[in-house]
């Protein structure tokens, strides 16, 4: 997903997005160690996401921090 979208999102659901990338890592990185994964370029994808939200909630504390 693009930052954009991300931004798009409320509070809760970035929190929920995050968790649900976090466990998507988990079952990616459990399929590489069995050599059962497809695209292993997904594994970026989805740790750059992780990052993207990431970067968002905390642009938003800090905004909040400012107010």
């Amino acid at each position: 997903m693009k930052a954009n979208e991300f931004r798009d999102m409320s509070q809760d659901e970035l929190n929920g997005k995050c968790s649900e990338l976090k466990s998507e890592l988990f079952n990616l990185r459990f399929q590489l160690a069995t050599g059962q994964l497809e695209n292993p370029t997904r594994i970026r994808e989805v740790k750059k996401d992780i990052a993207r939200v990431k970067t968002i909630l905390r642009e938003r504390e800090l905004k909040a921090m400012e107010a």
